[in-house]
């Protein structure tokens, strides 16, 4: 409930207690043991911080605080206490402009940031680097700057680390050492947060912290709704959204000194669970923040179970306080109970150390701070009660609430061109021109060996064809030997035949010849005879001429002339 610069909280022994909205920037602590009543004091802050202008951040652990986007309902409980508060006539249930957002994207509109935006140094811290793979961290976002590759996603990050891990000798040179078992550490310490769901919560549309510092048409502040229930298991991612997000502020929010209102208030319900097992560049994160986010005019309330959730260093800057009731059965929680009641100006009316555990539900002791800034002494105050939903709304309520919120823009994630394509695209053309190197090695061993194989084969035809040539000219030869040997044996044949021809012309000519001959020699036979008997008469004839003539001499001479 907003009046005049102040937010009315509830009543002490009838008077109003109020928050001084002034002084909202100087932080503060809703504290008090389980079902209490600090989930109502919280969403009545926060309503009172919209109906002021003030845009509100919630974290929703349990799920119930999401009901701020309806109206409340009337029951007998509430209608006691509106007249009790004297609020009746201007109480009014109504629920509250509301963004729902969800780093895992169901329950609201998606909260994102770039690996660049979270940078090498609270990333390292996220991750629990050593300081050598820090530095190595340091040197994987230098040289994604001077090649001008943008870190969005967790993709691009492994691949810029893989990329300098293979490419290591062509910086170490300018850079440093960088060792392969160190970007391995590094990829490794990365498989927490993306199972975690980082890779969700890495990458574009970046949110702008702008985004949550709306007002609605009729002035009212935006309640922002982060749904924590299942962010708040997984310490890691939730660590960095948190430290993300404080660094955004811290450096994004001009200084503005101190305002009428803040600009922002953020509530981080189940702070003990922020703070539990946190990485202690979380909490010295946030207690820089705490320190010196009030001059840029945001509030930081912290809402838990004891304000020994909390670590001194942090709560020593929360200046404006609700106790709830805490609950002692052990020594341990009675010193809690006496460092709770300590922290708060004296009130002589009662003992805060008794009171914090007589409270009942719906009741806290207060101490807020005044227009000047100084602490007002602890209060016994019934808070007055919330004007939106106590409770999970209905999905559709959600979803309407969703459908007019005007950040839609935020559900479609946007891939860019960044450093995983440029260096797949870059990796995909090496291995292409390198595979064409290696096709053309295989194509060139290919050919060579289709060349032995051609001459291979070139040669065996060769060696073929001359086998071939060879039989041919063989079979060849032997048909031209036996064409030969027939010709010769018909010129034999023929020759046999004319020598037989001719042999028997012969014979015949010398069967006539010697028949001639014989003849012949007949004849000559017949006319030597002849002559013979010729020369016989003629001897005698002479012989007896001779004797007649009578001499020896002329005998003899006729004689030889016969002769020859």
């Amino acid at each position: 409930m907003y009046e005049n610069g102040r937010i009315y909280m509830g009543l002490a022994d009838g008077a109003r207690v109020e928050m001084a909205l002034n002084m909202c920037n100087r932080h503060g602590l809703i504290a008090g043991a389980s079902g209490t009543g600090k989930t109502v004091t919280m969403k009545v802050m926060a309503e009172s911080f919209s109906d002021a202008g003030v845009p509100v951040f919630l974290c929703d652990v349990k799920g119930d605080v999401a009901g701020i986007c309806v109206p409340g309902v009337s029951s007998e409980g509430m209608e006691k206490r509106i007249d009790r508060f004297g609020l009746r006539g201007t109480f009014t249930y109504k629920g509250y402009p509301t963004t729902f957002w969800d780093i895992y994207q169901t329950g609201g509109h998606a909260v994102r940031a770039t690996v660049s935006d979270m940078g090498p140094e609270l990333l390292s811290r996220i991750l629990d680097l050593t300081p050598a793979q820090e530095g190595i961290l340091h040197i994987v976002f230098r040289i994604a700057d001077d090649k001008g590759l943008l870190l969005l996603d967790l993709k691009d990050l492994r691949a810029m680390l893989s990329y300098v891990s293979e490419h290591r000798a062509d910086y170490m040179m300018t850079y440093g050492n960088i060792t392969p078992q160190s970007v391995a550490a590094i990829l490794r310490a990365l498989l927490p947060l993306e199972q975690q769901g980082g890779d969700l919560f890495f990458g574009e549309p970046a949110l702008d912290i702008r985004d949550w510092m709306r007002r609605d048409a009729d002035g009212h502040g935006m309640i922002n709704v982060l749904d924590c229930v299942k962010l708040a298991q997984n310490p890691t991612l939730y660590a960095s959204f948190l430290l993300w997000l404080l660094s955004e502020l811290f450096e994004s929010l001009p200084e503005a000194g101190d305002l009428e209102r803040p600009r922002l208030v953020f509530f981080f319900d189940e702070a003990h669970m922020l703070f539990r097992n946190a990485p202690p560049v979380l909490v010295q994160k946030i207690e820089q923040t705490v320190k010196l986010i009030r001059s840029k005019g945001v509030g930081v309330f912290f809402v838990t179970q004891s304000p020994s959730d909390i670590p001194d260093t942090v709560l020593a800057q929360l200046s404006n306080r609700v106790q709830h009731a805490l609950r002692a059965y052990t020594p341990a929680e009675l010193k809690a109970v006496r460092v709770a009641a300590q922290a708060f100006r004296v009130n002589p009316a009662f003992r805060a150390e008794d009171a914090i555990m007589e409270l009942g539900v719906g009741e806290a002791l207060t101490s807020f701070l005044d227009e000047q800034g100084v602490p007002t002494i602890v209060q016994r105050t019934k808070i007055v009660c919330p004007q939106s939903f106590m409770g999970a709304p209905e999905p559709m309520a959600r979803m309407k609430t969703m459908l007019h919120d005007g950040m839609e823009k935020y559900d479609d994630a946007v891939d860019n061109l960044s450093a995983y394509e440029v260096l797949t695209e870059q990796a995909d053309a090496a291995a292409l021109q390198k595979q064409q190197e290696k096709d053309r090695l295989a194509q060139e061993k290919a050919d060579a060996e289709q060349e032995k194989l051609r001459a291979k084969e070139e040669a065996a035809a060769e060696k073929q064809r001359a086998k071939e040539e060879a039989a041919e000219e063989k079979r060849r030869q032997k048909l031209e030997d036996e064409e030969r040997r027939r010709a010769q044996k018909l010129e034999d044949e023929e020759r046999r035949r004319a020598q037989k021809l001719e042999d028997e012309a012969r014979r015949k000519a010398e069967r006539a010849a010697e028949a001639e001959q014989k003849k012949l020699e007949r004849q000559r036979e017949r006319e030597a005879a002849a002559a013979k008997k010729k020369a016989e008469r003629l001897q005698s004839k002479i012989e007896t001429q001779l004797v007649s003539a009578g001499g020896q001499i002329l005998k003899r001479g006729l004689l030889g002339i016969l002769k020859r």
